[in-house]
């Protein structure tokens, strides 16, 4: 039972679920409807799955070491669950599968997939050192799936995608210096550069809760401005996307007031936030 859940919390399949839920509407947006070609569609999701499988089985294999000091207990190597070794033949395994599905889509997808997969292969193994950098590359891994959805059924990307998937890369970098404060004091031991050893904690907290507000402001344009017809006026998008919303504020407002904010919790609930989020450009390109 022990290797089973190790699998498991080292595949993250929650985020896998995200990236096909993002596709999902990048997708529907783009075909104005649900996509016929359902094989293509099938295709786009496993390209994302496989590479988001095998980015976090490699991200914690080189993340063992920080991790232990840390005591990431939240992660299957820490714990003794699963070996190094099983984590980086996971990556062997799913990597290029990933793009050899994305090949199958279309060129556009091929490219998007082979130039994000190589970045993940220089975050994992360099990048990570300079979290300055690596957050805004994890925040783009969080943006790039509305885009591929969109291209696999359209050369030409509607506007409202590029609102979707900058909400989404706003809200990443804030999400990621928040898990940089809570990597802190290992990151300070191996020498890592990241914002919050440069400017401290509560700089760091007001930094990541402007790209959470700035992510809500955002949110607001599909409704008011007539960016996209779907979204434009539509309520049922607006009182699903103030659910999202509501939590980004709250945990803004408790970084920035609490002394001791529960930065775990916190960064757990922006996934929370995110997942909404997605359910509610959903619900906006299908009503």
């Amino acid at each position: 039972m022990g290797k089973i859940k190790g699998i498991w919390d080292l595949i993250r399949l929650d985020h896998g679920f995200m990236l096909a839920v993002a596709i999902i509407i990048g997708a529907v947006i783009a075909q104005k409807g649900i996509p016929s070609n359902v094989w293509k569609l099938t295709l786009a999701i496993l390209t994302a799955v496989f590479l988001e499988v095998s980015t976090f089985a490699l991200n914690d294999y080189f993340d063992y070491p920080i991790d232990k000091r840390n005591n990431r207990t939240d992660r299957p190597l820490v714990r003794g669950d699963i070996s190094p070794l099983t984590a980086l033949m996971v990556t062997f395994i799913f990597f290029p599968m990933g793009i050899l599905t994305a090949f199958f889509v279309n060129y556009a997808c091929f490219i998007i997939a082979l130039v994000t997969g190589l970045f993940a292969l220089s975050y994992d193994i360099k990048l990570k050192k300079i979290k300055l950098i690596g957050n805004y590359y994890i925040a783009y891994t969080m943006a790039i799936p509305f885009l591929f959805g969109g291209v696999a059924f359209s050369p030409n990307i509607p506007n409202i995608i590029w609102i979707l998937s900058s909400m989404a890369f706003l809200s990443g970098v804030g999400r990621e210096i928040l898990k940089d404060i809570m990597d802190l004091e290992g990151d300070k031991e191996e020498k890592v550069k990241s914002l919050p050893i440069y400017l401290g904690k509560n700089k760091s907290f007001l930094i990541s809760g402007l790209f959470f507000i700035s992510a809500v402001s955002i949110s607001f344009f599909p409704f008011f401005v007539n960016i996209d017809p779907s979204f434009f006026r539509n309520y049922f998008y607006l009182i699903s996307v103030f659910f999202a919303n509501i939590i980004f504020i709250w945990i803004t407002a408790s970084i920035l007031v609490k002394k001791n904010p529960r930065v775990k919790l916190f960064r757990k609930m922006t996934l929370i936030a995110m997942m909404l989020g997605l359910v509610a450009f959903l619900i906006g390109s299908l009503t």
